[in-house]
């Protein structure tokens, strides 16, 4: 399903979004050297709790995942990328943290996911990647507007991720959203300009690069949900949903400059 917002339903599209970001830079904030991944989970749960918001991950229960995701954000470590589950485990520094949010505030989803490297250890090839997938995403972002294509979205992601030295992996990439988390359009993280869907203003799409360091290889953890590198590498992921206007396409999801 292919879903268009009217223009009424654009303010609480970015009533969520704003909550979403502010959450995600709270948690940034607080995820310090020794913080416990199950605590983010906490602090993630508070916050969308005393909002009045919804969790899109709790009962979430697709097809690729062991049973309902029963937390409230995704933490990815490390050599995870991906639907990372909160688990007993003290950060440490120089860890590269992943967290990945999406929520429903007044019928409408934002979704977004930002990776930054804990503690003042900074691994330069880490830095790289995270800077390898914001400036992907920003492309993306450019790419859209009314009138554009899906693969004009993807190829100018992958373009850049390419252009890194990185392997592009297919199997999961950006979505529609709108009164649920994952709709179509599916917006891959490569691909040909001037094909699939054309853009339409009141479309809602999360654009999220993610790479790993040298393979485009997943491996399933134990946990049944975690996707994380095959070769133990480590990963980055960033992640914004933008509304499609008549003017291109506004982020939602964008931090409030302080």
């Amino acid at each position: 399903m292919i879903e268009i917002l009217s223009p009424t339903d654009l303010p609480r599209a970015k009533a969520t979004g704003a909550l979403v970001a502010g959450i995600l830079q709270t948690l940034k904030s607080r995820s310090t050297v020794g913080t416990n991944l199950l605590d983010i989970d906490r602090w993630a749960q508070a916050m969308i709790i005393e909002a009045g918001a919804q969790s899109c991950y709790v009962d979430y229960e697709p097809s690729f995942g062991r049973g309902p995701f029963g937390h409230y954000i995704c933490t990815s470590v490390n050599d995870a990328v991906l639907h990372g589950l909160p688990y007993d485990y003290p950060l440490a520094n120089g860890d590269l943290l992943s967290l990945d949010l999406a929520v429903s505030l007044g019928g409408v989803v934002a979704d977004s996911a930002i990776s930054f490297i804990v503690g003042d250890v900074q691994p330069p090839e880490s830095v790289a990647m995270i800077d390898a997938t914001e400036r992907a995403l920003s492309a993306g972002i450019a790419a859209a507007g009314p009138g554009a294509r899906i693969g004009d979205i993807s190829h100018a992601i992958g373009s850049v991720l390419n252009e890194a030295g990185y392997q592009v992996n297919t199997e999961f990439g950006g979505h529609g959203v709108g009164s649920t988390m994952h709709q179509d359009p599916h917006v891959a993280n490569t691909g040909r300009p001037g094909r699939g869907y054309k853009l339409r203003p009141g479309l809602l799409l999360a654009l999220e690069p993610w790479i790993m360091a040298d393979t485009a290889r997943l491996v399933t953890d134990a946990d049944g949900w975690t996707l994380r590198s095959a070769t133990g590498c480590r990963t980055a992921h960033s992640e914004h949903t933008i509304a499609i206007t008549d003017d291109g396409a506004e982020i939602l999801t964008l931090p409030k400059q302080v």
